[in-house]
């Protein structure tokens, strides 16, 4: 008897494509492949306040980034959870989604509430441990979150917005974390690219679906390519100026003892750009976290920018014209 692969472990199908009953094996898979680790690298904004609060190199400030993260990422475990079990009937209608595992049966709805109580109260409890204000922030993000898997996603516009709020919230959670000022840059920044990767995230499944695409997620019916497109572009602007003038902003350079973080416009201009392009003429933006692990040049970008600002921020201090 052949042996079943593991995307049929996964899938909860034996190798003739059989639906098989649950298995103790295909079940823990199945929930591990359910809490997404692939899209935990939306959570690495939590160490923008690391960054650019000047503490990178300050080792318990290190520490309590990563627990931050970690809070995090069992958290938004447990959204992913929460909303599969949600949508796991419009689910079975997709294309792609019908193989998820809740929707595909492989892991049974009794054991996906089970993981999701145990890593909200193992999540939360570790939060508050942190310290009441990291705690209230991570308590934000689920109930944020868990509207946004019930009614909020069905409304236009506030669908989207909630979207980039829960990315707000991650950011400010970790400027709390290790104690230093939020930014009122860090909250015009982070919503404005957060709210850039949902509206492509919403054209690409709009295009994707195409007269089904009402069918698995309703809120699409009351957008259409012409007016997401039209989004983008007020969103994609909106970003690379709100950048632009953070970069030379007085406080900036005074902060930072520096006038050169100027300099590293070109990055958010080309990586902006690049999705761009793998969202109209590679019928991408379905993932922005996979189009960032998959995509080379678009990987690359990130990463020289990141070098980049710590190199101007963290490096010798030059002699700027105002400075005596």
């Amino acid at each position: 008897m052949a042996r079943p692969s593991f995307p049929d472990i996964i899938k909860g199908t034996g190798p003739d494509g059989a639906v098989s009953q649950p298995g103790s094996t295909s079940v823990v898979l199945g929930l591990l492949v359910s809490l997404r680790p692939s899209q935990w690298t939306k959570n690495l904004i939590i160490f923008a306040a690391l960054l650019f609060g000047q503490r990178l190199f300050d080792a318990s400030s290190v520490i309590r980034a990563v627990e931050a993260f970690a809070v995090f990422c069992a958290l938004s475990g447990v959204v992913y959870l929460v909303n599969d079990l949600a949508d796991r009937e419009a689910d079975r209608r997709h294309p792609v989604k019908k193989d998820r595992p809740i929707a595909s049966g492989a892991v049974p709805v009794g054991a996906a509430l089970l993981v999701a109580a145990v890593l909200t109260a193992g999540g939360l409890g570790m939060a508050f441990w942190m310290g009441r204000a990291f705690g209230g922030m991570a308590l934000a993000y689920v109930v944020l979150l868990a509207a946004y898997s019930g009614p909020l996603k069905h409304i236009v516009i506030i669908d989207v917005l909630t979207i980039a709020i829960g990315f707000v919230i991650r950011a400010a959670a970790g400027a709390v974390a290790i104690a230093v000022p939020i930014s009122p840059w860090l909250y015009v920044l982070t919503i404005l690219l957060a709210l850039f990767l949902a509206l492509s995230k919403r054209r690409h499944e709009l295009v994707l679906l195409a007269d089904g695409a009402t069918g698995h997620r309703p809120i699409l019916q009351e957008y259409s390519p012409y007016l997401l497109d039209q989004m983008i572009s007020v969103v994609t602007a909106s970003t690379l100026v709100a950048y632009a003038f953070y970069t030379v902003s007085p406080e900036t350079i005074e902060r930072f003892h520096s006038d050169r973080l100027g300099l590293t416009l070109p990055f958010p201009l080309y990586g902006i750009f690049r999705y761009l392009y793998l969202v109209h003429q590679r019928a991408g933006g379905g993932s922005p976290s996979d189009m960032l692990l998959t995509d080379r040049p678009l990987l690359a970008c990130v990463a020289l920018w990141a070098v980049a600002v710590t190199l101007i921020i963290y490096g010798p201090s030059p002699l700027l014209p105002w400075r005596t």
